[in-house]
């Protein structure tokens, strides 16, 4: 397994590499039409989960294309409740960095402000020890809780792309969000920041 840094560990809330054992409950959520609603993929079969879970565990965090995946858990109790990820975009080691954040969480882990408090852990790791430039998050316009996660971020509205995307059998719009690193540092925003461990 690569190794790559961690997000701060936050009030309520753990992130780390997923492992083997992440498959099955991993598999529970992304088999489900209402998770995959919003994504650019169908449900996942238990194959296809197999190979992401390998490809989250395997992968490293070196160079631009790279994903680094973590699992969101309780603080206080084991168990999977999303994932979230960042992606590096642009930039060489030496040269300003942007990226891209995405998330996703069971269905009974939605509504209570994990996906903001576990992006807000990401954008510290990314604009704190990996000295990103930029990160931004592409939705699609229908999803107004990721949406509503972005503007607690401090993130904002950048571009409404307007029926850029035929999936699943209709046009789509997808929206842009994104935060800059100086941005970020002098924001009260997020409320919920991430707390080290």
């Amino acid at each position: 397994m690569a190794a790559y840094p961690l997000p701060p560990t936050t009030e309520r809330l753990k992130l780390r590499r997923f492992t083997g054992a992440d498959l099955d409950p991993f598999f529970a959520y992304q088999s489900l039409p209402e998770t995959a609603r919003y994504l650019l993929n169908e449900p996942r079969s238990y194959t296809e989960c197999m190979a992401r879970i390998a490809m989250y565990v395997d992968s490293g965090f070196d160079k631009p294309g790279d994903w680094a995946s973590f699992a969101i858990e309780r603080a206080d109790e084991p168990g999977f409740v999303g994932e979230i990820a960042l992606k590096w975009d642009l930039g060489a080691e030496a040269q300003p960095k942007t990226g891209e954040i995405g998330w996703t969480l069971i269905p009974d882990a939605q509504g209570n402000g994990f996906a903001t408090e576990a992006a807000a852990a990401v954008l510290e790791l990314a604009f704190g020890q990996l000295n990103f430039h930029r990160v931004q998050a592409r939705l699609d316009e229908r999803n107004t809780a990721s949406a509503a996660v972005c503007k607690r971020l401090g993130m904002r509205r950048e571009a409404l792309l307007a029926e850029n995307y035929f999936l699943k059998g209709e046009w789509t719009s997808e929206l842009i969000y994104a935060v800059l690193a100086k941005d970020w540092r002098q924001s009260e925003a997020p409320t919920i920041r991430a707390f080290p461990e």
